[in-house]
C-alpha cells in the first residue's frame, strides 16, 4: 500500500467556544490558493490550518511576495503561541502599526528581534533571508555557536554565520545553491511558510499519530491484517500510540474457546500502548470462575489498563491489580486510573472509561462504576497537576449511545481539557474524526467501527500550549493488507481448534428444514425468522431494566438454511455471518407503526428491510393498499391479552444495531437513534440466537400467524 499520509492535509481547528459547527472543513492550499504550488503546500496548509497567517486575498497566498519585517514578527509570534492579550514591555519603536505592536514587544522582550534602531524597526523593509537566519534560529531556540564566522556559502558574512549554520544544521533552511545561501535577498512569504513548517517542532509544535481499535470481538483471523496496517503506519511515522477502546472480549469462537488469550497474544505481539475495558470484558462473571478469564487477560498483557471510572475493590480476584493513580511509573499488566507515557520527548496522559450501563448488560458482579464526568474531571485536574497538558480519554461509552447513561459528545461538552477522545461501544465507523467545539480548545473524537474492519489512524498536531491546532484522520480498510506473516502463525496455534468447534453442536437438533429463502424471509413470515426473533427477545428481556414487548429482524440479514439435524455452530455463524448487535430501542405505537409500513411497502417484490417478529406482536397488513398505508392492526401482548397498539405509547422493542442506525432505509428508527433513545447491550446476534437454541434443545418453530396479508390475492 502506498504511504497513506502523502497526501496528508491540515486541518483548521482554531476554533472558538462560539462556533457552531460540529466539524471543521479542510483547509487545502491546493484549493483554496491558485499560487499555491506543490513545494509549498504542506507549509502553507500548516500556517493557515493553525491560524499562524492566512492568505493575501480569498484565492492567493502570495506565495511570491516578499514578506515586510513587521508581517514576519506577527508570524513568528503567533508560531511561538504568544498571544496578542499578553503583557509585554512596550518598545520605542514608532513604525509599528497597531495590528503588530504586540507581536514586535513580544519579540523584543524576548530577545528575539532587533531595532534598525531604538525608534525605528524598520516594519516596512523587506526581510532578508540573513536576517530571517537569526529571528528565526532565535525563536526556535537552537543551539547557537557564536564561534562560527564562516560557512560553506560565500555570500554569509561573519555577522550572520553562526545563525545560518544552525538554521542548515536542523534542516530548517538551506542555500540557493551550493555556495550560495542568498543572504542579501529578500524572503517571500512561501519561504517563510516553508522555514516556520520545518521549525515548527523547535516552536513547540509536537506531532502524535494515535491508532486505534474498539469492539474487536474476538474477530482474530483478521489481526493479520491489521497488524500489518499498523506496521505500515508506524513506517511513515515517528511518534505513534496504539490504543484499544475495549470489548476484546465476545463474539467469536475464539473467545469461547480462548477467553481472550488467543486475542492478547496478537494484541502483544502488535504492541498496543494502552487499553480501556469494555463492557464485555466483564462477561465472564457470572461463571463458576467469575472474573479469572479476565484477570489472566490482564496480568498476560504487555501492556497497561487504564480505568477512572470502574472500581475492582469489591472483587478479591483483582487484588494487587489496581492502582488508583496517574503515574508515569506503570508496569505492564496492572490497572491504572491514567497513564504518563513519553513518545517521542512529550508526555502524553491517558485515562479510561467504561459505560456505566454496564451493571446492567453483562456481569460484572461486585465491580462497581462512578459516574464518568467526575471521573474524567479528576483525570484531567491529575495530569495537569504533573505538568501534562496533552491528554487522551480512552473511553468506552459509546460515541452518541444514549445520555440515559454516558456518551463521547456529552464527554467532551461536559470536561474541558481532553485533547482527543478514542472511543468504542457503539461500534461507530467514523471516516473523519468528529470535533467537539464547546470550549476554547477543541477536543477530537475517534471510533473504528468494530470487529477489526479497519484500523484508524488520527494524526495531530499540538500546539506550543498543548492544544490539538491541526488534525486528520481515517479509517484503514485492513483489507487493503497483505497479512503479516508472524501474526498468521500465532493464528495458527488456535485456528485448528476452532475450526473443529465449527462442526461441534451448539446443543440443540433442528426437527426440519429451517428455511432462509429469499421469497420467504424478505417478504412473509419464515419460521426461522420467528425462531431469530424469539432468541433476541429472551436476551433482550434479560438485560433490559424496562420490559422488552418485542423484537423485530431485518429479513435481508438471514443469510442461510438449518438443516434438520443437529445444528452446528457452523450452521448459526452461517445464518447470522454479520456479526450484528443487540440494540433496544423506546418507540411510540405511531413510530411502530410506521416501520411496519416500511416493512410490508415493497411488497409484494422481495425486500431485506421485511420484518420477521418474535412472539408477543402480531401484524395485519392488506398489500392491496398502497404503499404507506397497508397495515391493518398491530397488537402487542400484555399481562397475557392481546390488546391494539396504542399509538401515542412508548414501547421498548428489541432489533440489531444496524436496523436501529437506520439500516434498509429505516428513517423512523435512525430518528430514535439520534434522539438517544436506543441503547446498545452489545449482545451479538448469533451467540445470542445459539444460546436460545441450546435453551430450547430441541426446535420445530411454525408460521403463527405473526404477520398476516388479509389481501383478497393473498395466498
Amino acid at each position: 500500500m502506498a504511504n497513506f499520509l502523502a497526501n496528508k492535509k491540515f486541518i483548521a481547528t482554531a476554533v472558538t467556544a462560539a462556533a457552531v459547527a460540529s466539524a471543521v472543513s479542510p483547509v487545502s492550499a491546493d484549493t483554496l490558493f491558485t499560487d499555491v504550488s506543490d513545494r509549498y503546500e504542506d507549509a502553507v496548509e500548516f500556517l493557515v490550518g493553525t491560524g499562524i497567517t492566512d492568505g493575501m486575498t480569498y484565492t492567493t497566498f502570495g506565495t511570491q511576495e516578499d514578506i515586510k519585517r513587521v508581517d514576519a514578527a506577527v508570524m513568528i509570534a503567533r508560531a511561538l503561541g504568544l498571544e496578542k492579550s499578553g503583557d509585554y514591555a512596550e518598545t520605542a519603536f514608532t513604525d509599528v502599526p497597531d495590528r503588530a505592536e504586540w507581536a514586535v514587544a513580544a519579540l523584543a522582550e524576548l530577545e528575539i528581534i532587533n531595532g534598525y534602531s531604538d525608534t525605528q524597526f524598520g516594519s516596512s523593509d523587506p526581510l532578508t533571508r540573513a536576517q530571517a537566519a537569526a529571528i528565526i534560529a532565535r525563536a526556535a531556540g537552537l543551539e547557537i555557536d557564536e564561534s562560527i564566522t564562516e560557512t560553506q556559502f560565500t555570500d554569509v558574512n561573519e555577522r550572520w554565520a553562526p545563525y545560518v549554520a544552525a538554521l542548515v544544521e536542523a534542516g530548517i533552511a538551506f542555500g540557493k545553491t551550493e555556495t550560495q545561501f542568498g543572504a542579501e535577498e529578500d524572503v517571500t512569504r512561501g519561504e517563510m511558510a516553508l522555514f516556520l513548517n520545518r521549525a515548527k517542532e523547535y516552536f513547540g509544535y509536537y506531532p502524535l499519530t494515535v491508532m486505534h481499535t474498539n469492539d474487536t470481538h474476538a474477530n482474530v483471523e483478521k489481526m493479520p491484517q491489521l497488524i500489518s496496517a499498523i506496521e505500515e503506519v508506524r513506517e511513515h511515522n515517528e511518534n505513534t500510540l496504539l490504543l484499544s477502546a475495549g470489548d476484546v472480549f465476545s463474539g467469536s469462537l475464539y473467545f469461547n474457546e480462548f477467553l481472550g488469550q488467543a486475542d492478547l497474544e496478537l494484541m502483544n505481539y502488535a504492541g498496543y500502548d494502552a487499553m480501556t475495558f469494555g463492557n464485555h470484558e466483564f462477561d465472564l462473571g457470572s461463571g463458576e470462575e467469575g472474573h479469572q478469564g479476565l484477570v489472566d487477560f490482564i496480568t498476560n498483557a504487555e501492556f497497561p489498563f487504564v480505568s477512572a471510572n470502574v472500581d475492582f475493590s469489591g472483587d478479591a480476584l483483582f487484588d494487587g491489580l489496581q492502582n488508583d493513580v496517574y503515574t508515569s511509573e506503570f508496569i505492564d499488566g496492572e490497572i491504572y486510573d491514567g497513564i504518563i507515557t513519553e513518545v517521542g520527548g512529550e508526555e502524553i496522559g491517558i485515562f479510561g472509561l467504561t459505560t456505566a450501563e454496564t451493571a446492567n448488560i453483562s456481569s460484572p458482579g461486585s465491580v462497581a462504576f462512578a459516574e464518568y464526568t467526575a471521573a474524567a474531571e479528576e483525570a484531567v485536574t491529575a495530569f495537569h497537576a504533573a505538568g501534562v497538558d496533552k491528554i487522551i480519554a480512552l473511553t468506552h461509552i459509546g460515541f452518541d449511545d444514549s445520555l440515559q447513561y454516558d456518551n463521547d459528545i456529552a464527554l467532551a461538552a461536559a470536561v474541558e481539557g481532553i485533547d482527543i477522545i478514542v472511543g468504542g461501544h457503539t461500534h461507530t465507523e467514523l471516516e473523519e474524526p468528529y470535533i467537539s467545539t464547546e470550549f476554547e480548545d477543541p477536543t477530537v473524537i475517534v471510533q473504528a467501527g468494530q470487529y477489526s474492519d479497519f484500523l484508524g489512524t488520527l494524526d495531530v498536531i499540538f500546539g506550543p500550549e498543548g492544544e490539538v491546532v491541526a488534525y486528520d484522520g481515517e479509517l484503514l480498510d485492513i483489507e487493503a493488507f497483505e497479512p503479516d506473516a508472524g501474526a498468521l502463525e500465532i493464528v495458527g496455534k488456535y485456528k485448528p481448534t476452532i475450526d473443529e468447534l465449527m462442526e461441534a453442536p451448539v446443543g440443540a437438533t433442528a426437527e426440519v428444514l429451517l428455511s432462509a429463502a429469499r421469497d420467504l424471509v424478505r417478504a412473509q413470515e419464515a419460521p426461522l425468522g420467528n425462531l431469530i426473533a424469539d432468541g433476541m427477545l429472551a436476551a433482550a428481556q434479560e438485560v433490559s431494566e424496562v420490559p422488552v414487548v418485542f423484537a423485530v429482524q431485518n429479513g435481508g440479514g438471514i443469510r442461510a438454511d438449518i438443516d434438520a439435524g443437529e445444528i452446528t455452530y457452523g450452521e448459526v455463524l452461517t445464518v447470522l455471518p454479520f456479526n450484528n448487535s443487540l440494540a433496544l430501542m423506546d418507540l411510540t405505537g405511531a413510530e411502530i407503526k410506521q416501520a411496519f409500513e416500511h416493512s410490508v411497502a415493497l411488497y409484494p417484490e422481495l425486500s431485506g428491510a421485511f420484518l420477521q417478529v418474535s412472539e408477543g406482536v402480531q401484524v395485519v397488513f392488506d398489500s392491496s393498499r398502497p404503499a404507506g398505508d397497508r397495515v391493518v392492526s398491530i397488537e402487542v401482548l400484555q399481562d397475557g391479552e392481546w390488546v391494539a397498539i396504542d399509538m401515542d405509547a412508548t414501547y421498548r422493542i428489541a432489533t440489531n444495531v444496524f436496523t436501529a442506525k437506520g439500516g434498509d432505509d429505516y428513517d423512523v428508527f435512525a430518528e430514535a437513534y439520534a434522539d438517544g433513545r436506543v441503547f446498545e447491550p452489545g449482545n451479538i446476534d448469533w451467540e445470542t440466537f445459539a444460546d436460545y437454541l441450546a435453551s430450547l434443545e430441541t426446535v420445530n418453530p411454525q408460521d403463527e400467524d405473526r404477520i398476516v396479508n388479509i389481501a383478497p390475492s393473498a395466498e
